[in-house]
């Protein structure tokens, strides 16, 4: 009897298990490049909205001159009063400006005495200009006050109330934008020597 023996197959080897780690790739020489771009740009766009956004001319009364002032007793009380000032109107911006009218507003402790207005005129990018107008009044009545202007004359300061509006166009080149500022002052005028004592002023919306 012939012995049989069973022949098995060799089993196949696992492999060992093996840990592998993923490296982002990395650039050195590329991120910081395009950082350093982006800085710059947004930089260099705020700097330009800087520069190129328009804003208010300023507007400063550095003249007020009480010419003459005279008071009537009859048949009612009131006051002639003339008044000179000059306005300087300084452009800031890199357009030029062009006002259709100047108009100031005069009152005396609360009350108006009246207004003057000043053809148009043209200030250069950057540039100022000046800008003279007369106010004669005649009859105006300010009933009670006039003991304070009486005694304000005679204390030889006499304060104002100023409203100075500019209406005109901001342009560069073909392009034009709409411009309206107002500036309320309180004046004080020495009458001695015709000069602004002083002056708090700050714009009207």
């Amino acid at each position: 009897m012939a012995n049989s023996s069973t022949k098995q197959d060799p089993q196949p080897e696992v492999p060992e298990s093996q840990n592998y780690v993923v490296l982002p790739l990395y650039f050195p020489c590329r991120r910081r490049p395009i950082r350093t771009i982006c800085t710059v740009g947004l930089a260099l766009f705020f700097a330009t909205a800087y520069v190129f956004w328009p804003s208010d001319p300023d507007i400063k009364l550095v003249r007020m001159r009480l010419k003459s002032v005279h008071v009537h007793r009859t048949p009612h009380v009131s006051v002639d009063v003339s008044v000179s000032v000059t306005v300087r109107v300084r452009n800031a911006d890199v357009y030029f400006l062009d006002y259709r009218q100047l108009e100031v507003a005069v009152g005396y402790r609360g009350k108006k005495l009246g207004h003057v207005r000043s053809e148009g005129g043209h200030v250069r990018a950057r540039g100022s200009s000046y800008v003279d107008a007369e106010l004669d009044l005649a009859g105006v009545e300010i009933f009670s006050d006039v003991v304070f202007l009486l005694e304000d004359l005679a204390r030889g300061t006499v304060p104002f109330d100023t409203l100075t509006e500019v209406r005109g166009q901001l342009g560069l080149l073909f392009f034009q934008f709409p411009l309206q500022a107002r500036v309320s002052c309180e004046v004080i005028v020495n009458t001695i020597n015709q000069t602004i004592f002083r002056q708090n002023c700050y714009p009207e919306p």
